[in-house]
């Protein structure tokens, strides 16, 4: 079964909207892992807009599942997660302007560059992911580098699939199995949702994990948290 990582960025977005710690990102986590989710994810940033660096100690003790934390991996970034020491480290190119993630690594002209973070990130036990797009020569790189796995960047696949077009599923397709060619785990995540997972995961072979946050939390708005987890997992078996 793929796992499915919740991320409760979106929960965090909602709190500092109004102040103060409501609703808590720390119950969110508790619930959503008491609802079946095998992971929660943060995307913290530098100006914490969301998650802040105390959201990420504060959830650290809690998470029993897989903690898996994205971002741009400048020092700042890389001092925070080697404190923090999540199952988990997934590399995103980010601007810190960016309003949400919105393009894989280069694996090659970076090359150097994820080869040396990846390196420390995995000299501490941590497990490391690489943000990227469907281009084969990047999934190679992505090996090069020593990364552990890579995440396949969805957005676009969600975009032409609500517009009718399945076969935007053969790049996904195609990319997965190279990796798993290479020894590479497969996760995947962005715009994923209710309407389009199963599809997805059934038409793309060896994924371990998917990581849903903005249309998981949206959806929950309607159905419930509880719910909305529990019919991911029926589509993800």
């Amino acid at each position: 079964m793929t796992k499915l990582s919740v991320n409760i960025n979106k929960i965090a977005t909602l709190r500092n909207a109004r102040g103060g710690d409501t609703p808590s990102v720390v119950q969110v986590a508790i619930d959503a892992q008491k609802f079946g989710a095998q992971g929660i994810t943060i995307h913290p940033r530098p100006d914490e807009r969301h998650i802040t660096r105390k959201d990420v100690f504060d959830l650290k003790p809690i998470v029993t599942t897989e903690f898996n934390i994205e971002g741009n991996p400048t020092s700042e970034f890389i001092e925070l997660v080697l404190k923090a020491n999540p199952e988990q480290v997934t590399l995103v190119p980010d601007a810190p302007d960016a309003i949400t993630s919105n393009a894989g690594w280069d694996t090659i002209v970076h090359h150097s560059f994820l080869k040396e973070v990846i390196s420390e990130f995995k000299s501490a036990g941590i497990r490391t992911s690489i943000f990227i797009d469907t281009d084969l020569n990047l999934i190679e790189g992505a090996k090069e580098t020593g990364a552990d796995r890579v995440e396949l960047y969805t957005e676009e696949f969600a975009t032409q699939y609500a517009m009718g077009n399945k076969s935007i599923i053969l790049p996904y397709a195609e990319s997965a199995k190279l990796a798993i060619d290479l020894g590479l785990g497969l996760n995947a995540g962005h715009d994923l949702s209710l309407d389009n997972i199963e599809f997805f995961k059934n038409e793309v072979p060896g994924l371990d994990e998917v990581s849903i946050g903005h249309a998981l939390i949206s959806e929950a708005l309607y159905l419930g948290l509880e719910n909305t987890i529990q019919m991911y997992l029926a589509r993800l078996k």
